[in-house]
């Protein structure tokens, strides 16, 4: 799993690594009488405890930051219809199903935000990819490459990234699925009465205007479709 921050201001990107850290404040002090040496035993001795407990309870950084209710709804999080699959052919003119080297598609995301006051709006998602291996595939390995956009409601790009996902294939297997994180993506916000409802997150493939175009109309094959069609071809037995 990978973590990044994308900060959308304006017409800028940064991405830089990102661990959640809880916060604490010191307790203050009760009582109002002194204390004696074993007093001080105990009271270090409690604060021990403690301090054991949070470090178990909050010592893995990867951890979800805690649910507060939010000022708004938040960004409406969604793949590109165009961009949401991938079809490499070894060929690039001849569609066939024999002829796919590689191939991936978006799933499923799930997302979440948090926000309030005049805080700007956080967003963390999780992009769920079936890749697949075609006949034509030259190796086990393969890097595709997929980026993540944050606009305006349906208007222009605000800000735009992209990732590389390298995978490899087992012997013997065709297909695999990959969940991939983004954590933090970061979205200013103009005033305290500004909400998610106006920014959309999009997710897409890094795709040609040709894989785009195939995309638009409709076309498709399963991702173990050109093994399955190799195997056909190779069988005369009779049809029942």
């Amino acid at each position: 799993m990978r973590r990044f921050i994308l900060l959308a201001a304006s017409a800028f990107l940064i991405a830089t690594p990102f661990a959640a850290h809880a916060q604490y404040s010191g307790g203050g002090q009760g009582g109002g009488g002194s204390r004696g040496p074993a007093g001080d035993d105990r009271k270090q001795q409690e604060d021990d405890v403690k301090k054991k407990k949070r470090d178990k309870e909050w010592g893995d950084s990867s951890a979800p930051l805690p649910a507060m209710r939010n000022a708004g709804p938040c960004p409406f999080v969604k793949a590109l219809y165009d961009a949401s699959r991938i079809i490499e052919f070894k060929e690039p003119q001849r569609e066939a199903s024999a002829n796919v080297a590689y191939s991936g598609e978006i799933q499923g995301i799930s997302a979440g935000c948090q926000y309030k006051d005049n805080e700007p709006i956080t967003v963390s998602m999780d992009i769920l990819f079936e890749l697949g291996k075609g006949p034509q595939a030259t190796s086990n390995t393969k890097t595709y490459h997929y980026w993540v956009a944050v606009t305006d409601r349906n208007r222009e790009i605000i800000a735009r990234q992209e990732f590389e996902l390298p995978v490899t294939f087992s012997a013997g297997k065709d297909r695999l699925y990959l969940n991939d994180s983004v954590s933090h993506i970061v979205i200013p916000r103009g005033t305290n009465t500004t909400s998610g409802a106006n920014f959309e997150i999009l997710v897409g493939f890094d795709v040609t205007p040709e894989m785009a175009a195939f995309n638009r109309v409709g076309k498709r094959f399963r991702v173990n479709a050109g093994a399955s069609a190799v195997a056909a071809a190779g069988d005369t037995s009779p049809r029942r």
